[in-house]
């Protein structure tokens, strides 16, 4: 039953596959006859409620019954006709009461089975007094014995006699027989229908959560924004500060050094070494105000040589754990690095730490970043910016940040990143 699920592919396959609807159909009468049972005691229990809730007794179990008879119905579907229909989300109640006779699961299986008692007991009647017309009438002109001596009676004024009219009968019970599969098919679709909408994830929960979803995009979409701005504020504002000031103090020694050159050698090389020592202080300042870019090492060899090469560059011991990450989109990669850069920044920093480790996994569709230290711990998400920031470039991607610093140590800071196939250049 397992191959019901994958459609078939050629005509004869979906004849063959019919069958299994029609069983499906001639189960809704036995079916519809408890459902018929549990929409009489749910009516006999509403309407003797009132009388000291003495209802209770009578409506409290049968929903639980109308509950298992909504996942009897899902395990049905799924066996016969080989379409899944997830159980609705559980929903938490603050009574028990409450949760007795106002389950909204118990009462939409309810409405299902008072559904159920209506159409699964027609059509499972109308089914089965089918078949069970269709099969004798089918196999008459092969056991004449079984005809009466007047003939076939169909309707008390009409009989069919012996001889071609039983073969005209049999011919045409032959054809309800075989376009039964194909019938079939297009009836069942009544009962999934009402399966997915009464049994399945309740549409009310389904919109709020997208709408949940929406507000939550919103939010991270407003904060991206503004931690973009401020990124782009900073580096402007590093570069003018630092780097920069730092190029004009050499460019002017430079040019005292060339004026100087000829006249005084002496005063000429203390020039030059001055800005010799400039220039390394702006080396300095432009890779601390490139901190958290993406490096070309990233771009051409991967994340595993881009955070060694990080670890490589910290004062505080790392140890890097990579095992099994590939090549990954380079959104992804991005916010990886950056995250690593950031933990490491703030444990050189602020956690007085002695070791650090980083070890990244792939976890089915999810990179795992995850980096631990032994410092004093204490981390807080809302107290600075730096984890803010880190917070919101995870959340952007639909990824997911958590923090577990208490007093004393470990940090243990945790990014999932869902990760898209990396596309070749």
């Amino acid at each position: 039953m397992a191959g019901l699920s994958s459609p078939p592919s050629t005509p004869r396959s979906r004849w063959r596959a019919g069958w299994w609807h029609v069983v499906f159909l001639v189960l809704d009468l036995p079916v519809g006859l408890v459902a018929v049972g549990v929409a009489v005691l749910v009516v006999t229990g509403v309407s003797t409620l009132p009388l000291a809730f003495v209802g209770a007794l009578i409506l409290v179990p049968t929903l639980w019954f109308a509950e298992l008879f909504g996942w009897a119905e899902r395990v049905r579907l799924e066996a016969f006709l080989g379409i899944r229909i997830e159980a609705p989300a559980a929903v938490t109640h603050p009574t028990s009461w409450r949760r007795l006779l106002l389950d909204r699961t118990r009462w939409r299986a309810t409405a299902y089975a008072s559904i159920c008692a209506l159409w699964a007991t027609f059509i499972g009647a109308v089914v089965m007094s089918v078949l069970g017309a269709c099969v004798p009438l089918l196999a008459t002109p092969f056991l004449p014995s079984m005809v009466p001596p007047g003939g076939i009676r169909l309707l008390p004024w009409l009989t069919v006699p012996l001889g071609t009219g039983t073969w005209l009968l049999a011919a045409t019970a032959g054809l309800v027989l075989a376009v039964a599969p194909l019938v079939a098919g297009r009836l069942t679709c009544v009962d999934v229908v009402l399966a997915r909408w009464l049994l399945g994830p309740d549409p009310r929960d389904q919109i709020a959560a997208l709408a949940t979803r929406v507000d939550t995009l919103t939010e991270d979409r407003a904060a991206t924004v503004d931690s973009v701005e401020e990124e782009r504020r900073r580096i402007e504002r590093d570069l003018h500060d630092g780097p920069q000031q730092r190029l004009v103090s050499i460019a002017m020694d430079l040019g005292m050094a060339r004026e100087w050159l000829d006249e005084d050698p002496a005063r000429a090389k203390v020039l030059l070494d001055s800005a010799h020592s400039a220039s390394k202080e702006a080396i300095t300042e432009i890779r601390n105000v490139a901190r958290g870019i993406a490096p070309p090492v990233l771009t051409d060899r991967g994340l595993d040589a881009a955070i060694s090469a990080l670890a490589a560059r910290t004062s505080v011991p790392v140890t890097v754990d990579i095992e099994g990450v590939g090549r990954l989109d380079p959104t992804t990669e991005a916010i990886a690095y950056f995250c690593v850069s950031e933990c490491l920044t703030n444990v050189v920093k602020h956690a007085d730490a002695a070791a650090v480790t980083v070890r990244l996994r792939q976890q089915g569709a999810d990179l795992v970043v995850r980096v631990s230290d032994n410092g004093r711990g204490g981390a807080d998400p809302a107290g600075g910016t730096g984890l803010t920031g880190l917070r919101q470039r995870v959340r952007a991607v639909d990824g997911s940040l958590t923090v577990d610093s208490p007093p004393g140590g470990p940090t243990v800071v945790t990014a999932s990143l869902p990760h898209r196939i990396r596309r070749p250049s």
